[in-house]
């Protein structure tokens, strides 16, 4: 099966699997905030404060940002502010591999007076358009389970880092009570589609997303997939009973 790879709980050409995510994303954006905050009762945005929280910037300092899979800007739009509010001077670049996401983000830009220091690009986050060293901080959000190839994102991420640049990666991952877990299945595979089937007149995109969290690796195995990348001090905490992981790491 070297020639293919896991979309959901399917097996799917490797070419593939990049033009059925952008079928799926195409299908969600304009309801995809929205979708956020039904599916996680708001909590998607605690997740992202605290993913924001790792960002350590300094007054005064300028600072260079790449927002990988940022389509609607949501922690753009935090980093700006938190900059703003400190001092420092940013350029972010808001990244994604699908179009309508980031017309999304840019109509928020816009609509929240964000957009002096947001740049929305589009790009294919397994290999971007920059070159090496380029970026202080490379953020993703909810992004990395949907690469085809994993390693290659977090190779391209190590890429276009600095030396002492930061890897800040919020995502899904795998709840640690049993109990729990259990309850969570059922909520993501039987309600989340119906919720997107309600909301979003999509539910097969919902099923999609649900089964694609079941099939991410686990904190300690994303973990040494970002050390193999070549990235150093990897660390992570998980939230909500392990329902997100926060991963920090550094380029030497």
């Amino acid at each position: 099966m070297e020639n293919f790879t896991d979309f959901g709980f399917k097996k799917v050409k490797l070419g593939e699997k990049a033009g059925l995510v952008k079928d799926v994303f195409d299908k969600v954006a304009s309801k995809y905030d929205i979708m956020n905050d039904l599916m996680s009762s708001g909590l998607h945005r605690l997740w992202k404060d605290k993913m924001v929280e790792e960002i350590n910037i300094k007054r005064g300092q300028e600072y260079k940002f790449l927002d990988v899979a940022g389509g609607t800007g949501d922690v753009s739009f935090r980093i700006a502010k938190k900059c703003d509010k400190l001092g420092a001077k940013a350029h972010i670049e808001v990244s994604d591999i699908n179009q309508e996401m980031l017309d999304v983000g840019k109509k928020r830009a816009v609509d929240n007076n964000l957009f002096a220091n947001l740049e929305f690009k589009w790009a294919d986050g397994e290999k971007l358009p920059h070159e090496a060293n380029q970026f202080d901080f490379y953020t993703i959000a909810f992004g990395i389970r949907n690469f085809t190839n994993i390693d290659k994102g977090l190779s391209e991420a190590h890429r276009v880092l600095k030396g002492g640049g930061k890897f800040v990666c919020l995502e899904f991952s795998k709840v640690n009570n049993e109990i729990l877990a259990k309850l969570y299945d059922l909520y993501s595979f039987n309600v989340i589609p119906k919720i997107g089937k309600l909301v979003a007149d999509d539910e097969e995109s919902y099923r999609y997303l649900a089964e694609s969290i079941k099939k991410f690796p686990d904190p300690e195995k994303f973990k040494t997939m970002i050390e193999t990348a070549g990235f150093k001090n990897v660390s992570y905490q998980t939230l909500t009973f392990g329902t997100v992981a926060i991963h920090i790491a550094t380029k030497d």
